[in-house]
């Protein structure tokens, strides 16, 4: 006889926060929810993980599956099992973040008519526990953002600082000193002034940046110092 005698079984599920910059906001993607119960309710991406599959292969092709993305930084960075999680059966969730830059995926997210960006400041009602999973994911961000350049993964290739500046204040729902953050971001040694400007956002504009990789392993602790007092966040 096989198995764990007395032993009761539980599902196992994937949900993905999907973390997207579109050049000034930060945004949450969201899927409208195709069964019961809670069905037309806004949710995150999420699915069960089959006997064959790993939770990272869950994850990434429940990804695929409901916006297309593929090949999508994703960390993973909690369990969610409270007994009464979900009302239908006892079911733990493995939860994962993903960072991506909305221009790049624009066209294929719109073409899923279930699937929706919302600011993170007007993120509706969702289903079961999925807002408290968003809030952890938030802090988890933060504190991630405040160690390492991870941001980067929601910028495009060249970027304004006006842009980087947006995206941390996005993050971190405050405002930083414009000369101050300009400094430090420009004292890490991570940036690399390129030519051009963007003229759109302003009369003088604003040059472009990308990201030096040839320094990024050497410089990235100079990064430590660009969000003041990050304990705050927390």
């Amino acid at each position: 006889m096989h198995g764990y005698v007395g032993e009761h079984k539980l599902l196992a599920a994937v949900d993905c926060i999907i973390f997207g910059f579109d050049g000034w906001n930060l945004k949450l993607l969201l899927v409208q929810r195709n069964m019961d119960p809670e069905r037309n309710k806004w949710s995150l991406m999420g699915g069960f993980i089959k006997p064959s599959e790993t939770p990272e292969n869950a994850a990434n092709r429940v990804l695929e599956q409901l916006t297309g993305l593929k090949n999508v930084y994703m960390e993973q960075f909690h369990v969610f099992g409270k007994p009464d999680r979900d009302p239908v059966e006892r079911t733990l969730s493995i939860t994962y973040y993903a960072l991506i830059d909305i221009n790049q995926y624009k066209e294929q997210i719109l073409q899923n008519q279930r699937a929706e960006w919302f600011l993170l400041t007007e993120i509706p009602a969702l289903i079961f526990d999925h807002n408290e999973m968003v809030n952890l994911a938030k802090r988890k961000l933060r504190y991630k953002a405040a160690l390492h350049p991870i941001l980067f993964q929601l910028l495009p290739e060249k970027f304004t600082i006006p842009q980087l500046q947006a995206l941390y204040e996005g993050v971190y729902n405050t405002n930083f000193d414009d000369r101050n953050f300009s400094r430090k971001l420009l004292s890490t040694g991570l940036l690399l002034k390129l030519p051009e400007k963007d003229k759109l956002s302003s009369k003088k504009g604003a040059f472009y940046y990308r990201l030096d990789q040839t320094n990024y392993t050497k410089n990235f602790e100079k990064f430590l110092n660009l969000v003041p007092n990050p304990d705050k966040f927390f």
